[in-house]
């Protein structure tokens, strides 16, 4: 039991250790918009996902090399057989074979007949002079236990182009997976930086929240002031304070909303939800735009740049690449093979109960004839495949030509509804300014001066929006572009 509790007592010291490791890097950090990106890009499971199909396209590349060489294999078995083999059936007298001088050879031997001087017959058969007692045990061999195999070196020579066509298409899947990975990492970036600037955003908006129950808190007192005095009504009390009400409601929601996004943002960046941090831009009021809007894009440009047009062109090499591969169906085949093969009980000197082998060396060929046009209907259907590849190609360019000047005009919009934001931001302060002027004055009402500070609301707010959709059409216009940095730090 003492071990036990040791270990348990370790356990729970590392666990503490690491998570005042994960403390330290996080709780109370100021993070800039680069930091929250890379943290995303470290921990993010789908990246490191797609990092792993890298390595398994990689792995399928050397696979495909490898059939360019020599293949080694190496077959055995073992079979127990219930009868073993008997050449003859039973005990035999043979015939021998005697030297002929005159001949220089040797022949079997007859029994002649003295007066004709012809071999004398039994049965129609001649009688042998001198016979051999063979008994049957003499031809009969032991296979009960027969073990064998053979090693088989086989070299292909000509495969129709096919190997060299897996390679090619190997090498483009791991393009293509290098491609993905990339695009997925710009999905990330994007879907941080929205995270980001909801985050900055609803800052924002609780600062503007908290100012404006401030207005309302001082009107409701300035108000209650007035009663006292006479020259106000209990009806402009009770509407101040359910003005006031409704923005303390409005603030509540806006502070949960702001820890909620920073949970979201926490976990996009791979961070515990519990994470304390602050972000660099909460308190930021500047707009910066990483590159000037154009009015027209070199599409060709942007085609060469977008990572998921990349994959699309690939994917067309690699149905090129399979037509090839059908048709190396219908080409012969040449490889050589050597073989080393060894049995026991073995033939080659007698009957010998032990392991022997011999080589072979060889050629094979394989030359299809006739295959009812199942071969060439296959390279039909890999034709009508590169074909539909390609259209899908054209078509996602097309609609990257759609998607680009949609998020150029998105982004220019957003700068002019940002300008014209900052515009109303100004006419807004001056308007509460005179309404609270004259509401001290007494040339304006309660009315007036309510309406004054919920257009001065209203104009913030839009600000704070106006400034946030600016940030994120810039970022997805660099996405679209092909342009997205997704290694900021580096």
């Amino acid at each position: 039991m003492a071990i036990y509790r040791f270990l348990a007592a370790f356990l729970i010291m590392a666990s503490l250790h690491v998570h005042a490791q994960t403390a330290t890097v996080t709780d109370g950090r100021m993070l800039t918009i680069d930091e929250c990106r890379e943290l995303a890009l470290k921990n993010n499971k789908t990246l490191r996902k797609s990092a792993q199909q890298i390595k398994v396209a990689g792995y399928e590349k050397d696979q495909a090399f490898a059939a360019y060489l020599p293949s080694i294999d190496f077959t055995g078995g073992y079979i127990y057989n219930q009868k073993g083999i008997s050449v003859l059936g039973s005990d035999q007298l043979l015939p021998i074979k005697n030297f002929d001088p005159q001949k220089q050879g040797y022949e079997f031997s007859f029994v002649k007949n003295p007066a004709t001087g012809e071999p004398i017959l039994v049965n129609g058969k001649p009688i042998p002079e001198q016979v051999a007692f063979l008994p049957k045990e003499a031809l009969s061999y032991d296979l009960h236990n027969v073990f064998f195999g053979a090693v088989t070196l086989t070299q292909p020579i000509f495969m129709g182009g096919k190997i060299v066509s897996m390679n090619k298409i190997t090498g483009y899947a791991e393009s293509i997976a290098k491609t993905m990975h990339d695009n997925t990492a710009q999905d990330i970036i994007y879907a941080v930086d929205a995270a980001y600037w909801q985050v900055v955003s609803l800052k924002a908006k609780q600062k503007l929240a908290i100012s404006y129950v401030n207005l309302l808190d001082t009107l409701s007192r300035n108000v209650r002031l007035m009663i006292e005095q006479g020259v106000a009504t209990k009806r402009d009390q009770l509407t101040v304070d359910v003005k006031l009400n409704s923005a303390q409601v409005d603030l509540t929601k806006v502070e949960n909303g702001l820890v909620l996004s920073k949970m979201a943002l926490a976990q996009v960046c791979g961070l515990s939800i519990h994470s304390r941090f602050t972000l660099a831009d909460e308190d930021t009021e500047e707009i910066s735009i990483s590159a000037p809007i154009a009015n027209s894009y070199d599409m060709q440009e942007v085609y060469a740049s977008r990572d998921d047009l990349k994959a699309l062109e690939l994917g067309v090499k690699i149905y090129k690449e399979k037509e090839n591969v059908a048709r190396a169906s219908m080409m012969p085949n040449l490889a050589l093979v050597g073989t080393y093969s060894f049995s026991n009980p073995n033939m080659f000197n007698g009957f010998q109960k032990n392991f022997n082998g011999m080589f072979s060396v060889g050629a094979m060929v394989t030359i299809p004839i006739w295959h009812w046009g199942g071969n060439y209907n296959k390279l039909r259907a890999a034709k009508a495949q590169t074909v539909a590849a390609q259209l899908e190609f054209e078509n996602a360019c097309d609609l990257v030509d759609l998607q680009v000047n949609q998020a150029s005009f998105k982004a220019k919009e957003a700068v002019k509804t940002f300008q014209m934001t900052e515009t109303n931001l100004a006419k807004a302060d001056e308007n509460m300014r005179c309404a609270d002027v004259g509401f001290r004055d007494g040339v304006m009402t309660i009315d007036n001066v309510m309406e004054a500070q919920t257009a001065w609301l209203k104009a913030h707010s839009e600000n704070i929006d106006a400034r946030i959709d600016v940030y994120l059409c810039d970022v997805y216009l660099s996405k679209v572009l092909g342009k997205m940095n997704i290694y900021p730090t580096e």
